[in-house]
Formats: C-alpha cells, structure tokens, sequence
C-alpha cells in the first residue's frame, strides 16, 4: 500500500476545513453525522446508525461502516479505527483558515482538529479502501457525544463489533506518543439550599447557599494531587442573577476528580464529599446540601507488549515516527469501548496543538502525518497477522 498521493493531501485539507465549519457541538452532531454518512455512502459503503441519540439526547446515533478484508484474510477480525463527531461547545461559527503551514480558526472559537482532524483522515482513508481495497478488515466507527463524559461510545452495543483491537486518534500531542493508560473519573454535583432573606433588611434570617459553597470550594483538593491525580471545580453557580439584595438560597458546585489510580480516585471523591458536608454544617451558617456523585468513565493500563500497541509501534516507525510511551489525564472513547468489554482501543497522538482552546491549532504536517499513519497500520496489521503465533 502506497504513502497518500499528493491528490489525497490536498483531499484531506479540503474535507477538514469544511467538516471544521459544520457545528457539531455535543448534543447537535446531526449535520456532521449527515456529512459523515453522506461521503461513506458516496463511496459505496453501507453505514449503519444505532439508535443511542434517543436514549442519550445527542444529536445522532454512532456510525459503523465496515470495508472488507481480502478474501486471502477474510477469516480474520478487522481492525477498529474510531473518531468522535462532536466537539466541546463554542459561540459563534467556526472559520477556519489556512496560515502558517497549519490551520487555525479565524475567529474567537475553536477550531474543531478535536476530532475532525480524525475524522477527515479516516473519510480519506475510506475513499482509497473503497477504490483500492484493504489489506484488513476495517470498521470505522464515528461516535457522537465523546466530549460529554463519551455518552455515544458508551451506548454503543459493543457486541456490533467484530473487531479485536483498534484505535482512536484523540490525544493533542505530538505523533509517535501512544497513551498507555488513562483516569477513572467521578464528576461531583453539590446543591446548597439554604434559606432566602432581605440582604438589608434582616439578613440575620437568611442561609446564604453561596457561603457555604464558597467555604466548601476553598477547602477542597484542587489541581495535580500527585503524579496520578487531579481534581478541579469547573463550575459555581448561585443566587438570583444580578442580584446583590438578596441571602442567596441556592448554590450549586459542579466538580471532577481523576486519578489513574481507581482507589486513590475513590479516596478523593471521599475527601471532597466530606469537605462539602463540613461546609454545608458549618455552624456558622448551616444549610442543606444534596451531593450526586457519578463514575462517567472507567481508567485503564495496557500492556506495552499487547498487539494493538506493538502494530502501533510498527507502524509509527514505518512513517518515521519514534514511538513513546505516555500516560493521560484524559479520557477517550477508548475508556468507554473497553469498559463495555469491546475491542482492545489505543489511543494515538494526532499532532493537534491545544485542543479546546481558542488557539487550537493542527500543522499540515501532523494532519498529512496521521493518513500516513493511518495507512500504515493498516499494513502493520496485516503483517502481523501473517506471523504465526509462537
């Protein structure tokens, strides 16, 4: 199988910039899904869409489209190679623009490389499948809803996968880093009901909901724990909005912790639950407080001996890419896949540079890089399945 021809590069910039301006912030991936499934159909190939956005609320349901293997290799698995179609939200309308050997947005949004820099390899990636065909068996799974704690991959019927291993291409990082493990992680909902009162007039009578979400706030772990752990509070509301004459009633903290440890996550989440009910008791001021802990993703460890990793690693080199070892502190639907004891997921650096930031950026480089990339593993994978195994 041939590197990409400078027609396909020149196939990929233009097929990522228009996925990058199609909204598709969590919850309202139809367009991008339509998109997806229009190209894939375009090329002859059967997609099928599950019926997860009615039991999630996302807007689509996840994509599988399956390219056959050669008859010599028709008995084997396919490989799984896995993008998500929804982003993290954003104002505005996404432009992007092409400066500086990369492309950026033009605007005051992101960009959208996470995942469309994904996606746009694996839609070019089928067109030479689906004209020239495939060494391997090949699924290609789109997923909504990844950047809502992977609600799309995680109701997916994994059983519809016939793949033994595969990859997703999530982690903004350089090309070559191979994320070996990745956090369990508990999001914290805390809702502080005091009481109401004139803030003038007899504030005496009043709870405030808002102190005590601040003493809880200030008391709780915060930021990198230990080599393995973080915790952060992402979000505080509370009181009537632009009132100041009011002892605010209500308050509510919305928080996470991560840790690659699950015992030492779950030793957190035990601290900062005890900080908040030592903040809502706190006698001066005491309130009621309604804590909802929930486990959104499970934390794994691969084995840098598994198969899935050393294809990885072969075809990295054979693109001339050093493979590295990393560990994250973010979560990818390959937490959600091997949860649900599917395929065994590897999660691949795509060469995105800061990823939900404004400044999102990927380089034509790491963009043309991945469909090289992507192509090789595809030879990886078949040359290792023509080793007999010892």
């Amino acid at each position: 199988m041939r590197p990409a021809t400078e027609v396909e590069r020149r196939r990929l910039h233009e097929v990522f910039a228009e996925l990058c301006a199609i909204r598709s912030v969590s919850g309202e991936e139809r367009a991008m899904a339509d998109r997806v499934i229009a190209e894939l159909r375009s090329l002859g190939l059967a997609v099928q869409e599950d019926g997860s956005a009615a039991l999630t609320g996302l807007g689509s349901g996840n994509l599988l489209a399956r390219i056959p293997a050669p008859r010599t290799r028709a008995d084997l698995p396919p490989l799984l190679l896995c993008a998500h179609l929804d982003t993290v939200p954003h104002d505005g309308v996404v432009e992007p623009v092409h400066e500086d050997g990369g492309w950026v947005s033009a605007g005051d949004t992101i960009l959208g490389a996470d995942n469309k820099a994904a996606v746009a390899v694996l839609l070019v990636l089928a067109r030479r499948l689906a004209l020239e065909g495939s060494p391997v068996g090949v699924e290609l799974l789109f997923t909504p809803g990844e950047e809502t704690a992977l609600a799309g991959a995680s109701a997916l019927e994994v059983g519809s996968l016939e793949s033994a291993y595969g990859y997703v291409f999530d982690h903004a990082s350089p090309i070559g880093e191979i994320a070996l493990a990745s956090p369990t992680y508990y999001r914290i909902q805390a809702d502080f009901l005091g009481a109401a009162a004139h803030a003038g007039i007899r504030p005496e009578t009043g709870r405030s909901a808002v102190r005590a979400a601040a003493r809880a706030i200030v008391a709780m772990p915060h930021g990198r724990l230990d080599a393995q752990t973080t915790a952060n509070v992402g979000h505080v509301h509370g009181g009537p909005p632009g009132a100041t004459n009011v002892v605010p009633e209500r308050a509510t903290v919305l928080a996470e912790v991560r840790s690659l440890d699950p015992q030492r996550a779950e030793a957190v989440v035990a601290q900062v639950v005890d900080v908040l009910h030592d903040a809502a008791n706190d006698p001066d001021g005491a309130v009621d407080v309604d804590i909802t802990v929930a486990r959104l993703f499970e934390g794994y460890r691969q084995d840098p001996d598994e198969l899935a990793v050393r294809v990885a690693e072969d075809a990295l080199r054979r693109c001339g890419y050093e493979p590295r070892h990393i560990v994250t502190g973010g979560g990818t639907d390959a937490n959600a896949l091997m949860a649900l004891g599917g395929p065994a997921t590897v999660n691949l650096a795509n060469g995105t540079e800061r990823n939900h930031e404004r400044t999102e950026r990927v380089s034509d480089d790491a963009l043309e890089g991945m469909l090289d990339v992507s192509l090789a593993l595809l030879l990886a994978a078949a040359d290792a399945a023509s080793v007999p195994s010892s």
